[in-house]
């Protein structure tokens, strides 16, 4: 018996994934991902397209002017209907946009309903009229209503103000009418996140001058969880890189070029830098220090050296205007931009080009010459050449590109292919981006031969890419070696030192880019995310683990076996620094994310019978099972390495990946990234952060937090984030702790009076409680306490350790806080209980009316939790002081006035504590037992803060405690690179970061103009998001 096939099969066996190209588009659809034969028109299509063509054009009696906009012509009559009497609309919907949600009249109700739909305030509104019933309440309606409309208020404001905000754009000074348009939401009366998103805005420190841009808290909700990051991932390209592309050192003729030295050879640690005066057309940003460089272009004795720098300028897709007189160059790529500026400050600059010529300025002398040929870049190729006729009737191929491919292409007589092997090793490890230069020296009959081929290959109608390729192929052989580019992807300043603290803080880093495995390996070294110690697990070596463990897995029970204990098996023997670097191919293979490739057999869609459907539903849920699995297994082994990155990702998985951890690890993630591309993974992160550098806006508006450089990110993090972990923390507690202590005393004054529901203090001392006698020093607490100064916490970074393992506030937190409230209620109630009973005032009155009692009890409670905030505080200033001790003169002060009896006349039936607070406290026997109380409340958390301080001190005590001897600031080294000769550690890239077409565009005659479609909006529309995922 045969059984039938799925109805889709698999990729085939076999197959590797590809490490240097993207994986299929997000978009790409299931046909698309079949091999393509050679495409065969329909013929349908053929008679569809000859009848089009032979149509006579129809012609209409109308014009092209626009009338959306005119109002006058969509207001006439025949467009408009009778709504009611002479109130007349519009048949159609107008294209008038409202931005506001309020208006005059509408505010008030609309703003009300909106806010009663929230819970809490409805739960208070039913509160404030079961309250407004005497019958069935003890308190006064008061007591509710004056928290609930300040509340209101606040917020009614908010909604106000964001409604104003809302405005219409009428025209924009940006380039083709773009605008970027900022929002932001704020949360409620949450006063303490809002000013700590204005701390954040306001720090100079993260201040980025260069650009006058400073950092940036989109969002009010988040800055506590900013202090418990464990995953940081990030883009490379702009974010980890300034995209600032510099040349910095060649190989020409097997010697090396860029070190600080004379036109003698001789090296010195100090050296000026090169003086480009003596060029015209150099543009004086270059610094180069070989002097010996410049001596051997100048005297020409080695026609090698000016050789390779006429390549640079010849070799290119770079586009030139003159503005004011001065060369501006348009490049696609800053690679190739770095290339050819260096060639011009060397005195080779590319002056002109048109559909067939090219002008370079060499050594002085302007030289033009005919372009046969631009054999254009892609991925696949990893190079580029030009074929070229000189003045003196000569051609010649001039072809650059990455080394793996052009050392496959060189003549067998090339007497310098080893030296500039050993260079690009020594600039590899030097974390420096290389290009292979080489010449061709071809035949007139040679040329004429291939030329017929390469044009009926660029005439080609189908596969026209392929056929180029193939054309290219036979003319790109037997090539001489000139030498070595090495540029630099300039990191960012303070990029490793900020990893290097990040990852003392125990977060860990994953960079997620699109550029090719050795660029992002290379930048990993560079930034010191990777280190020579670094054990490197790849694709093919994190598949064969997971697949070993798969098999246990199922040997063990299967994937079905969710009912046994888990059993955590480490992928790695403890100890060693491993890193693992996947591309996306190799994420998809794994991740079983592959899309599959339609059976060529037309299938049934549904199943036949009843046991094939339930054979295929048991199959699609193994399968997922095991996808999950596999996916979970991954996760782990990544955890365990100390960095992991990704490269040749989409946008989609870099989303996915993020998506990965958050769900197997619950862990708080952050995604950091500049660019369009990064906007996914920035919106699936817990938390986002947005650089706002050369890729655009995109990253920075769909961000929660944004700044100009990476480095700033350390900051954020080590300073705000656990600043505002540590406050937030210390408020919720010291909340708990004061409300229990304020609410508790009613349930142990209800065993004595009753349970009449009598309230044990007066209805305004209820109401103004939270609002006003006890608001004001948690509320700056939660603003400025600081355990350490912010440079002890950049310092000390494992001082964050505390926000990821959630130390500060946790359930046994609450606990403690719970405890702790209802012991200081127990005390603030039974102490005076006992000292009102059997007693006598100094005037032979009994003072143990309820009165008095509410009073003493109500007095003590203030002194005691706003004395307990002093406790608790760390950071000491004038205003925490004033916030005390003025809390507590506060309430003394209303407490009087209240109980007064101007007040009482004025409002009898509101104000029925008449002479209570002087007739009490006027006795010196209350005073002593609101001491007491305040004493027995606090003594005891005295002496267990000094006891932990003492015995279990934590690491911000001891820290403090030896603070004076750690102010000096302590200086970060960066780690010393050293070469081993005959040991090939080559890890650079090619440094090419453009797609394909640029040759075309050149060859078809299409100028690109600044003013009409200049090349950065090019770049700003595809070509730098391609970049990103296509890179060199």
């Amino acid at each position: 018996m045969t059984s039938e096939r799925d109805s889709e099969t698999t990729f085939e066996e076999d197959w590797q994934p590809n490490d240097e190209v993207v994986p299929y588009s997000d978009d790409e659809t299931e046909d698309e991902l079949e091999d393509q034969g050679p495409a065969v028109e329909p013929e349908q299509n053929r008679i569809n397209r000859e009848a089009e063509e032979n149509r006579e054009p129809f012609r209409k009696d109308c014009t092209w002017q626009v009338k959306a906009n005119d109002r006058d012509f969509h207001e006439q009559p025949h467009f408009r209907n009778t709504k009611f009497f002479c109130i007349k609309e519009s048949k159609y919907a107008s294209n008038a946009i409202k931005t506001y949600k309020y208006n005059v009249f509408t505010f008030l109700p609309m703003n009300l309903f909106e806010q009663f739909k929230r819970a809490a305030n409805f739960y208070f509104l039913i509160l404030l009229i079961l309250q407004s019933i005497p019958q069935i309440s003890t308190l006064a309606w008061y007591t509710t209503f004056v928290p609930l409309l300040l509340v209101l208020g606040i917020t009614a404001v908010k909604d106000l103000v964001d409604d104003v905000a809302d405005i219409l754009l009428l025209s924009s000074s940006e380039p083709n009418s773009l605008c970027y348009v900022e929002t932001a939401e704020l949360d409620g009366v949450e006063v303490i996140r809002l000013m700590q998103s204005y701390f954040i805005n306001w720090d100079l420190q993260m201040y980025y001058p260069e650009k006058d841009t400073p950092a940036k808290a989109r969002t009010t909700t988040l800055n506590e969880q900013l202090g418990q990051i464990h995953y940081i991932f990030s883009d490379k390209t702009g974010t980890l890189t300034q995209n600032i592309m510099t040349f910095k050192k060649c190989c020409i003729n097997g010697q090396i070029y860029g070190d600080r030295r004379d036109a003698s050879q001789h090296n010195h640690s100090k050296i000026e830098p090169v003086d480009f005066s003596w060029n015209t057309f150099a543009d004086g940003k270059l610094a180069f220090y070989d002097h010996y460089l410049i001596e051997q272009i100048q005297s020409g004795k080695e026609p090698e050296v000016r050789q390779f720098f006429f390549l640079l300028a010849v070799c290119h897709t770079v586009m030139v205007e003159r503005l004011d007189g001065q060369l501006n160059y348009q490049a696609a790529s800053p690679d190739e931009g770095a290339l050819v500026n260096a060639a011009r400050n060397f005195g080779f600059a590319f002056l002109a080009r048109t559909q067939n010529t090219i002008t370079i300025s060499e050594m002085g002398t302007e030289r033009t010459y005919s372009v046969l040929a631009i054999l254009d870049f892609n991925s696949d190729r990893k190079r580029m050449s030009i074929i070229v006729r000189t003045p003196e009737g000569n051609i010649r191929l001039y072809c650059k590109g990455a080394d793996t491919v052009i050392y496959e292409r060189l003549h067998q007589m090339n007497p310098t292919k080893q030296e500039t092997q050993d260079a690009l090793d020594i600039f590899a490890s030097e974390t420096l981006r290389t290009l292979c230069l080489c010449y061709k020296e071809i035949e007139e009959k040679e040329f004429a031969e291939w030329n017929k081929k390469f044009m009926a290959a660029s005439l080609a109608s189908t596969n026209r890419e392929e056929a180029l390729d193939k054309v290219y192929e036979e003319i790109e052989k037997d090539l001489i070696l000139l030498g070595a580019t090495a540029i630099e992807d300039k990191l960012q300043d303070g990029v490793p030192e900020t990893i290097s603290k990040l990852a003392k803080a125990d977060i860990k880093i994953w960079v997620l880019t699109g550029d090719k495995k050795e660029t992002a390996e290379n930048i990993g070294f560079a930034c010191e995310l990777l280190t020579e110690d670094t054990t490197i697990c790849y694709g093919e070596d994190i598949n064969s683990l997971l697949h070993t463990r798969m098999e246990n897995q199922r040997n063990r029970g299967g994937v079905y076996a969710k009912f046994a204990p888990p059993v955590h098996e480490p992928f790695f023997p403890s100890g060693g620094n491993r890193a693992l670097i996947i591309t996306g191919s190799w994420l998809n293979e794994i991740l079983l994310e592959k899309k599959s490739k339609r059976s060529k057999i037309l299938k049934l869609k549904f199943p036949r019978t009843e046991e094939e459907r339930r054979m295929r539903t048991h199959s699609k849920r193994r399968l997922e099972a095991k996808k999950e699995q596999q996916q979970k297994n991954f996760v782990d082994l990544a955890c365990e390495c100390s960095a992991v990155i990704c490269c040749r990702v989409t946008p989609k998985q870099k989303a996915m990946v993020v998506d990965l951890v958050k769900r197997y690890k619950k862990a708080i993630t952050l995604a950091i990234g500049d660019g369009a591309n990064d906007v996914n993974m920035i919106k699936t992160a817990h938390i986002g952060v947005g650089i706002s550098g050369q890729e655009g806006m995109q990253a920075v508006m769909s961000s929660d937090f944004s700044f100009a450089q990476f480095r700033y990110l350390q900051r954020l993090l080590l300073v705000h984030g656990r600043w505002s972990y540590i406050r937030m923390c210390k408020f919720l507690r010291y909340f708990f702790y004061k409300n229990f202590a304020f609410t508790l005393v009613h349930f142990w004054y209800s065993f004595f009076n009753g349970y009449s529901a009598q309230t044990a203090y007066e209805d305004w001392f209820i109401t103004l409680y939270n609002v006003l006698y006890s608001s004001l020093p948690v509320l700056l607490m939660g603003l400025l306490d600081q355990d350490v100064s912010d440079k002890l916490s950049l310092r000390f970074p494992g001082l964050y350790i505390v926000g990821q393992r959630d130390l500060l506030f946790n359930y046994r937190k609450f606990f403690v806080s719970l405890l702790h409230g209802i012991l200081t209620s127990m005390i603030l109630f039974f102490i005076p209980l006992g000292a009102y009973l059997q007693t006598m005032g100094q005037d032979g009155e009994a003072p143990s009316d309820y009165q008095s009692f509410a009073v003493t009890v109500a007095s003590a409670l203030i002194i005691t939790v706003n004395f307990q905030i002093g406790l608790d505080t760390s950071y000491w200033t004038f205003v925490n002081a004033f916030s005390i001790f003025g809390s507590i003169a506060l309430y003394f002060g209303i407490m009087f006035d209240f109980h007064s009896a101007g007040i009482h006349v004025l409002f009898p039936s509101m104000f029925q504590f008449t002479g209570a607070a002087s007739n009490a406290l006027r006795q010196p026997y209350l005073w002593l037992t609101i001491i007491l109380t305040v004493a027995v409340s606090l003594l005891p958390v005295v002496a267990i803060r000094f006891l932990s301080m003492t015995i279990w001190p934590s690491e911000s005590d001891k820290i403090l405690k030896h603070r004076k001897r750690l102010k000096a600031e302590e200086q970060w080294k960066r780690r010393q690179n050293v070469f081993r000769r005959g040991v090939s550690s080559r890890r650079s890239g090619y440094a090419f970061s453009h797609q394909r077409g640029y040759a075309d565009l050149i060859s078809s005659g299409r100028s690109i103009r600044k003013k009409r479609s200049p090349l950065e909006a090019i770049i700003a529309d595809g070509t730098a998001e391609y970049r990103r995922t296509v890179e060199s």
